[in-house]
C-alpha cells in the first residue's frame, strides 16, 4: 500500500469489507492467519449487536487504510465479563455502564503517525449517545497508548489478562467528547 495517498474517514460497511479490514489489522497488529480467521467470526458477531457501527479511512482509490468499530457497552458481552473484575478491584467498574466501547482501531503502518487513528476514534465517538468511552490496549508504552492519553483516556486497570491473548492489556476510559489537540501544540 503506497504511503503517499490521502485518506477520507467515513462510514464503513464492515461486514462487506471484513477481510480487507482484518488484513489491515493483521499488518498493524501482527496477527497470524489463524488469528485473523478467529477474529473474522468475532467481528461479524459484534456487528449484529445493537448500536454497533464502523468507520473506515479510505484512500482516493477506495482501499482501506484503517478502520474503527465500536458499540454501546453491555456487561453481558464477553469483553466486559473479562475486564469487570479488574475494574471492580480498582473501583472503576461503573465505567462499564453507559459507555461506548471502542472494540477495534487499526491503521495500516503506511498511514500511521498522520492523524488517521485520531480522526477515526474522534469521529466515531462524536456520534456516541453515551457520556464516556472505554477501550483496551496492550499494556505497554506505545504510540497507540500515547494517542489515547492525548485524547483524554486514562488507565482504569492494568495487567488485564484476556484468556486468548499472550500479552497483558490496559483498560482505559475517557469522558466524551474526546479531547482535541490544540493546533499550537506541536505533538
Amino acid at each position: 500500500m503506497p504511503d503517499d495517498s490521502e485518506v477520507t474517514v467515513g462510514p464503513l460497511d464492515l461486514a462487506a469489507r471484513v477481510d480487507e479490514a482484518l488484513a489491515v489489522q493483521a499488518i498493524a497488529f501482527g496477527l497470524s492467519a489463524e488469528e485473523v480467521g478467529v477474529r473474522r467470526h468475532i467481528v461479524l458477531r459484534h456487528l449484529s449487536y445493537p448500536g454497533a457501527r464502523a468507520l473506515g479511512a479510505t484512500t482516493a482509490d477506495g482501499r482501506l487504510a484503517g478502520f474503527v468499530y465500536g458499540m454501546p457497552n453491555d456487561r453481558a458481552h464477553w469483553w466486559s465479563t473479562v475486564v469487570e473484575p479488574y475494574l471492580r478491584n480498582n473501583a472503576t467498574d461503573h465505567w462499564l455502564d453507559d459507555t461506548f466501547v471502542i472494540t477495534e482501531l487499526h491503521v495500516h503502518p503506511a498511514f500511521q503517525n498522520r492523524g488517521v487513528g485520531r480522526a477515526l476514534i474522534t469521529t466515531i465517538t462524536d456520534t456516541a449517545d453515551q457520556p464516556r468511552s472505554i477501550l483496551s490496549a496492550i499494556d505497554t508504552e506505545s504510540p497507540a497508548r500515547a494517542l489515547y492519553r492525548a485524547l483524554g483516556y486514562v488507565d482504569l486497570a492494568r495487567q488485564v489478562h484476556f484468556p486468548s491473548a499472550a500479552r497483558r492489556y490496559a483498560v482505559m476510559g475517557a469522558p466524551l467528547p474526546l479531547l482535541r489537540r490544540d493546533p499550537a501544540d506541536p505533538r
